[in-house]
């Protein structure tokens, strides 16, 4: 198992960020929905848990087919999705084991692969040193700190428009993001995440658990930039009750 934490800075609370989320990920659905890929969601209903109150349980299918380097079509079928089960009870969200406070992620031939995701927000920039309560010594974690302005992207999800490094919003007032940006961001907030990534076979674990790092890394690094890029399309919208993440 090769597990690491990933940290990601926005210029926004972790309020405003609530209503971001939920309106990138609905459009980078909507959008990818027309390709015969991209994400299906099989459920999609409220759910209530004793601890941390009302949330939202959704099942998706995340087709990856046309996603997979070419040396991964040797032991990968033609057809390929993950399927995700998620319990999400914002600011609070995890990806793991199937329990009340886990999403899981399960490939659809190989039994033995799985994402596992815990995810908290705060209002910081990235400065919580143990906010996932690990004790000491108990994992080899790798942090990675993530910057949405500076960090290099696959050049085929680069969008000039989409460069916070480049990009100004008219309604906050909020950007460009030039070097040091995260010290001096008011409001600035930290999506803190834990992953580990699984992979049973023998002769192929190192190089799948890697590869697959490098897309969850790709994803949030893109995911998060469009996120602030389209903050004038979804800043002061209210919050939708029904949607999930």
């Amino acid at each position: 198992m090769l597990l690491k934490e990933y940290r990601i800075c926005m210029p926004l609370s972790v309020e405003e960020y609530r209503i971001g989320q939920l309106y990138t990920i609905s459009k980078h659905s909507h959008e990818e929905s027309h390709t015969g890929e991209g994400v299906e969601v099989v459920c999609n209903k409220p759910h209530m848990d004793p601890v941390h109150g009302e949330g939202q349980f959704t099942e998706k299918r995340v087709h990856l087919s046309s996603k997979l380097p070419s040396w991964a079509y040797a032991v990968v079928p033609r057809l390929f999705y993950i399927t995700e089960k998620a319990w999400n009870y914002y600011p609070y969200t995890i990806t793991g084991k199937i329990n009340i406070n886990f999403s899981m992620f399960n490939c659809s031939f190989l039994p033995k692969f799985s994402i596992h995701i815990e995810t908290k927000y705060e209002d910081n920039c990235g400065t919580n040193e143990n906010i996932f309560g690990l004790e000491k010594n108990a994992f080899d974690t790798e942090v990675c700190f993530l910057d949405i302005a500076h960090d290099v992207i696959p050049e085929r999800h680069y969008r000039i428009s989409e460069d916070p490094g480049i990009f100004s919003s008219t309604k906050t007032g909020r950007g460009p993001l030039q070097k040091g940006w995260k010290e001096n961001s008011n409001p600035v907030m930290c999506s803190y995440k834990l992953v580990a990534v699984k992979f049973e076979v023998w002769g192929l674990q190192t190089r799948v658990e890697q590869f697959v790092h490098k897309v969850i890394r790709d994803i949030l690094l893109v995911g998060h930039r469009q996120a602030f890029a389209w903050v004038d399309e979804w800043y002061g919208k209210p919050f939708p009750l029904s949607s999930h993440l």
